[in-house]
């Protein structure tokens, strides 16, 4: 067909791309074709985008009517690949290939690539043809690299959502910290922004993975400095620590900064005089860390309201993460959720101070499928005349609601408040992950977007796990006038 095209190839080629550029259907019109909306009284609508991409992509294969040869080098290698391309597509796709082909002065362009971008560059090209790629997880960072080098905006966002869709998806040696530290390193600060949420919220997971060794030192103490980790308890993510060090052997510097970063006041005493006595990461650098220990075991020895009368308990350390474990909270599995209210109840630790351990809580917490915010609810005037919502644009939309309050009082809340939070797991390439952490103090009308715009009517919702609305509810106590909670 290409060679049928004869001279015209080139002028079939500028009218096609001028075409799928506009996003443009073909009609049929008095027995000719032109594009939709240049003319009035159209007949019948006739795509032929499919077969012209393929014949496109025929060209690629096949090396018709090339112009230009693509001699890409591999660095630091002897590996050359050669490809038979044409100057028109190359250029109409890619500002950056059509100055260097403006400035050539013969029929081949030598490109140098690395070692994983050569692997992949007849994927790339093939796009720039089609429009459409297929790929592997481990193809997905050389194959932007060549977008962002290449200035391929739409290849960029289309590997950037493609990558932030597969964060969960399982990979020999994990992929989402590299993932991280690549778009570090070329500034997509939406990848960095989704891996980095990824990996605080499902930190439990990464701890045990092959990957948790690969982790940089910038992101290490990025993670660190969070209070929205979701993790079993603190002790684990010091456990982690000591294997970090172990594979990587960091400078006193920044071994000293990571275990400062540790909220040793959420370690039970038992646990830390455990520590103290076999880690051999906290014997080497028990010094830098010697204040921290000595604040926490305070904090376990009295109520911390008595503490706050001797000691600054305005830091972070004695900030609790999101914990897995019962003594935080409880797992909550809602079977179809949009049928009616539900409620449960659970108990707690009274809060992690090593006075408070024998203390427990109950909490009851109701789940309404359908609950209407006050702002949204008709008003009645004195003479019973139903007036329109206030301002929500005249339409009243219901959504969920959990509300949790203890199940009785007691003395020892005096001075303490307690915040919520409600983890929402979603199921993701086989795997339960958390997607949206919301924290509030009595009730999810505070943070207003609570699962807004969800419809849990359906069982093949996405935020539903065969039918059931998973939430992880964690209650953390905040010494309300002595703690200011940190991120």
């Amino acid at each position: 067909m290409a060679y049928l095209l004869g001279n015209g190839l080139l002028e079939y080629i500028y009218l096609l791309f001028l075409l799928l550029a506009a996003g443009s259907h073909v009609q049929l019109v008095h027995g000719g074709l032109r594009a939709e909306g240049l003319v009035e009284g159209t007949t019948e609508v006739i795509s032929h985008s499919q077969g012209l991409v393929a014949r496109l992509e025929g060209l690629l294969v096949l090396g018709n009517n090339s112009d230009i040869s693509l001699r890409v080098e591999t660095v630091d290698a002897d590996e050359v690949k050669v490809i038979q391309a044409h100057t028109l597509v190359l250029s109409l796709q890619s500002r950056v290939f059509e100055e260097m082909l403006r400035n050539r002065n013969r029929s081949t362009l030598v490109l140098r690539e690395t070692a994983e971008c050569t692997a992949v560059f007849e994927k790339f090209i093939r796009y720039l043809y089609c429009g459409e790629l297929t790929l592997q997880l481990d193809q997905a960072t050389p194959l932007h690299r060549l977008a962002a080098k290449y200035g391929i905006s739409s290849l960029q966002q289309g590997l950037t959502q493609y990558m932030s869709q597969n964060l969960a998806t399982d990979s020999l040696g994990g992929h989402v910290v590299g993932w991280y530290q690549y778009a570090v390193s070329v500034g997509d600060t939406a990848l960095r922004d989704n891996c980095l949420q990824f990996l605080s919220w499902n930190l439990s997971s990464v701890l045990q993975s092959e990957e948790w060794p690969s982790v940089s030192v910038d992101l290490l103490m990025t993670l660190l400095q969070r209070s929205d980790l979701v993790l079993k308890n603190e002790l684990e993510l010091f456990e982690a620590l000591e294997i970090w060090f172990t594979q990587n052997d960091p400078d006193t510097l920044t071994a000293e900064n990571a275990l400062r970063l540790v909220r040793y006041a959420m370690i039970p005493p038992c646990e830390l005089f455990r520590l103290q006595q076999q880690s051999p990461i906290m014997t080497r650098y028990h010094e830098s860390v010697r204040d921290l220990l000595y604040m926490s075991y305070q904090f376990h020895s009295a109520s911390p309201l008595h503490l706050a009368k001797f000691f600054d308990v305005n830091c972070s350390l004695f900030v609790p993460r999101n914990y897995l474990s019962s003594m935080w909270g409880s797992q909550w599995v809602i079977s179809n959720p949009a049928r009616d209210d539900r409620s449960t109840n659970f108990q707690t630790q009274l809060g992690p101070s090593g006075s408070d351990s024998s203390k427990r809580v109950t909490w009851n917490a109701l789940f309404s499928p359908r609950w209407l915010p006050l702002s949204m609810r008709p008003m009645y005037t004195e003479q019973g005349a139903m007036q329109p919502p206030r301002p929500d644009g005249g339409i009243s939309i219901a959504r969920p609601r959990i509300i949790i309050t203890p199940a009785t009082s007691s003395a020892d809340f005096a001075g303490v408040s307690f915040q919520k939070t409600v983890l929402i797991l979603t199921k993701q390439k086989n795997k339960l992950v958390v997607r949206h952490i919301f924290s509030f103090h009595q009730s999810t009308e505070e943070v207003g977007d609570f699962l807004a715009g969800v419809d849990l009517q359906y069982r093949t919702s996405e935020y539903l796990v065969d039918g059931s609305l998973y939430l992880q509810i964690i209650v953390k106590p905040i010494y309300q006038t002595l703690i200011a909670t940190k991120k």
